[in-house]
Protein backbone atom coordinates (compact mmCIF):
# COMPACT_ATOMS: atom_id res chain seq x y z
CA UNK A 1 0.00 0.00 0.00
CA UNK A 2 1.60 3.24 -1.15
CA UNK A 3 -0.54 5.54 0.96
CA UNK A 4 -1.52 6.12 4.55
CA UNK A 5 -4.05 3.68 5.89
CA UNK A 6 -7.22 5.48 7.02
CA UNK A 7 -9.10 4.15 10.03
CA UNK A 8 -12.33 5.30 11.63
CA UNK A 9 -12.49 4.78 15.40
CA UNK A 10 -15.85 5.08 17.19
CA UNK A 11 -17.40 4.09 20.48
CA UNK A 12 -20.66 2.23 19.98
CA UNK A 13 -23.78 3.96 21.19
CA UNK A 14 -23.63 5.78 24.49
CA UNK A 15 -20.66 3.83 25.86
CA UNK A 16 -18.94 6.20 28.28
CA UNK A 17 -15.67 4.26 28.47
CA UNK A 18 -13.40 6.42 26.34
CA UNK A 19 -9.85 5.64 27.43
CA UNK A 20 -9.35 2.46 25.38
CA UNK A 21 -10.57 4.00 22.14
CA UNK A 22 -8.34 7.06 22.61
CA UNK A 23 -5.28 4.94 23.48
CA UNK A 24 -5.82 2.74 20.39
CA UNK A 25 -6.46 5.78 18.16
CA UNK A 26 -3.20 7.35 19.31
CA UNK A 27 -1.26 4.10 18.83
CA UNK A 28 -2.58 3.84 15.27
CA UNK A 29 -1.73 7.49 14.60
CA UNK A 30 1.75 7.09 16.09
CA UNK A 31 2.28 4.10 13.78
CA UNK A 32 1.59 6.34 10.77
CA UNK A 33 -2.07 5.57 10.12
CA UNK A 34 -4.59 8.35 9.58
CA UNK A 35 -7.25 8.17 12.29
CA UNK A 36 -10.71 9.70 12.07
CA UNK A 37 -11.98 9.67 15.65
CA UNK A 38 -15.76 9.90 15.91
CA UNK A 39 -16.28 9.48 19.66
CA UNK A 40 -19.69 8.10 20.65
CA UNK A 41 -21.88 7.28 17.65
CA UNK A 42 -24.81 5.09 16.74
CA UNK A 43 -24.37 2.58 13.88
CA UNK A 44 -26.07 4.81 11.28
CA UNK A 45 -23.62 7.66 11.96
CA UNK A 46 -20.63 5.31 11.81
CA UNK A 47 -21.79 3.94 8.45
CA UNK A 48 -22.44 7.46 7.14
CA UNK A 49 -18.92 8.50 8.19
CA UNK A 50 -17.50 5.41 6.45
CA UNK A 51 -19.31 6.33 3.23
CA UNK A 52 -18.01 9.91 3.44
CA UNK A 53 -14.46 9.14 4.61
CA UNK A 54 -13.80 5.89 2.71
CA UNK A 55 -11.65 4.31 5.43
CA UNK A 56 -9.50 1.24 4.99
CA UNK A 57 -10.82 -0.13 8.30
CA UNK A 58 -13.35 0.67 11.01
CA UNK A 59 -12.55 0.22 14.69
CA UNK A 60 -15.40 -0.03 17.20
CA UNK A 61 -15.19 0.13 20.98
CA UNK A 62 -17.70 -1.25 23.45
CA UNK A 63 -17.44 -1.88 27.15
CA UNK A 64 -21.13 -1.56 27.95
CA UNK A 65 -22.35 -4.86 26.51
CA UNK A 66 -24.05 -3.39 23.44
CA UNK A 67 -21.66 -5.07 20.98
CA UNK A 68 -24.04 -7.93 20.06
CA UNK A 69 -26.68 -5.49 18.82
CA UNK A 70 -24.77 -2.45 17.56
CA UNK A 71 -21.69 -4.05 15.92
CA UNK A 72 -23.84 -6.22 13.58
CA UNK A 73 -25.85 -3.09 12.71
CA UNK A 74 -22.60 -1.40 11.60
CA UNK A 75 -21.64 -4.47 9.54
CA UNK A 76 -25.05 -4.58 7.86
CA UNK A 77 -24.95 -0.86 7.13
CA UNK A 78 -21.51 -1.16 5.54
CA UNK A 79 -22.76 -4.06 3.39
CA UNK A 80 -25.83 -2.06 2.36
CA UNK A 81 -23.56 0.80 1.25
CA UNK A 82 -21.23 -1.48 -0.74
CA UNK A 83 -18.45 -1.35 1.84
CA UNK A 84 -18.53 -5.03 2.76
CA UNK A 85 -14.77 -5.32 2.15
CA UNK A 86 -13.99 -2.70 4.81
CA UNK A 87 -12.62 -4.64 7.79
CA UNK A 88 -14.33 -3.98 11.14
CA UNK A 89 -12.36 -4.52 14.33
CA UNK A 90 -13.95 -4.49 17.79
CA UNK A 91 -12.31 -3.62 21.08
CA UNK A 92 -13.75 -3.93 24.55
CA UNK A 93 -15.07 -6.47 26.99
CA UNK A 94 -16.40 -9.23 24.78
CA UNK A 95 -17.09 -12.70 26.18
CA UNK A 96 -15.49 -15.53 24.15
CA UNK A 97 -18.89 -16.90 23.08
CA UNK A 98 -19.85 -13.45 21.73
CA UNK A 99 -16.51 -13.14 19.93
CA UNK A 100 -17.18 -16.31 17.92
CA UNK A 101 -20.65 -15.10 16.90
CA UNK A 102 -19.37 -11.64 15.94
CA UNK A 103 -16.61 -13.13 13.80
CA UNK A 104 -19.19 -15.29 11.99
CA UNK A 105 -21.17 -12.10 11.31
CA UNK A 106 -18.10 -10.46 9.79
CA UNK A 107 -16.04 -8.78 12.53
CA UNK A 108 -12.42 -9.22 11.46
CA UNK A 109 -10.92 -9.23 14.94
CA UNK A 110 -11.76 -8.69 18.60
CA UNK A 111 -9.34 -7.21 21.11
CA UNK A 112 -10.08 -7.16 24.83
CA UNK A 113 -8.58 -5.27 27.75
CA UNK A 114 -4.85 -5.81 27.99
CA UNK A 115 -4.38 -6.47 24.27
CA UNK A 116 -1.03 -5.42 22.89
CA UNK A 117 -1.14 -2.10 21.04
CA UNK A 118 1.49 -3.43 18.64
CA UNK A 119 -0.73 -6.44 17.90
CA UNK A 120 -3.73 -4.16 17.26
CA UNK A 121 -1.73 -1.87 14.94
CA UNK A 122 -0.32 -4.83 13.00
CA UNK A 123 -3.73 -6.50 12.73
CA UNK A 124 -5.51 -3.35 11.52
CA UNK A 125 -2.72 -2.59 9.04
CA UNK A 126 -2.73 -6.16 7.70
CA UNK A 127 -6.54 -6.20 7.35
CA UNK A 128 -6.53 -2.85 5.55
CA UNK A 129 -3.81 -3.97 3.16
CA UNK A 130 -5.60 -7.25 2.41
CA UNK A 131 -8.87 -5.41 1.78
CA UNK A 132 -7.02 -3.03 -0.54
CA UNK A 133 -5.96 -5.99 -2.67
CA UNK A 134 -9.43 -7.49 -3.03
CA UNK A 135 -11.17 -7.54 -6.38
CA UNK A 136 -10.63 -4.66 -8.78
CA UNK A 137 -13.63 -2.48 -9.61
CA UNK A 138 -15.07 -2.13 -13.12
CA UNK A 139 -12.26 0.27 -14.09
CA UNK A 140 -9.69 -2.38 -13.18
CA UNK A 141 -8.56 -0.51 -10.05
CA UNK A 142 -8.32 -2.14 -6.64
CA UNK A 143 -10.45 -0.71 -3.84
CA UNK A 144 -7.47 1.28 -2.56
CA UNK A 145 -6.65 2.72 -5.97
CA UNK A 146 -10.26 3.73 -6.49
CA UNK A 147 -10.32 5.31 -3.04
CA UNK A 148 -7.13 7.26 -3.80
CA UNK A 149 -8.62 8.57 -7.01
CA UNK A 150 -11.78 9.78 -5.26
CA UNK A 151 -10.22 11.00 -2.02
CA UNK A 152 -9.93 14.73 -1.48
CA UNK A 153 -6.53 16.04 -0.44
CA UNK A 154 -8.20 18.42 2.01
CA UNK A 155 -8.57 17.53 5.69
CA UNK A 156 -12.15 16.90 6.86
CA UNK A 157 -13.81 19.65 8.83
CA UNK A 158 -14.22 19.25 12.56
CA UNK A 159 -17.87 18.40 11.97
CA UNK A 160 -16.88 15.48 9.74
CA UNK A 161 -14.58 13.98 12.33
CA UNK A 162 -11.38 14.78 14.09
CA UNK A 163 -8.19 13.65 12.42
CA UNK A 164 -5.67 12.72 15.10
Amino acid sequence: MNRKIRVIIARLGLDAHWRGSVVVARALRDAGLEVIYLGNQMPEAIVRAAVEEDPDAVGLSSLSGNHMVLAPMVLEGLRREGLENTPVVLGGTVPPEDEAILKKKGVAGVFGPGSSLREIVEFVSRCAEEADEVEPDVSGRTAGEAADAGRSKEQPTEEEGKVL
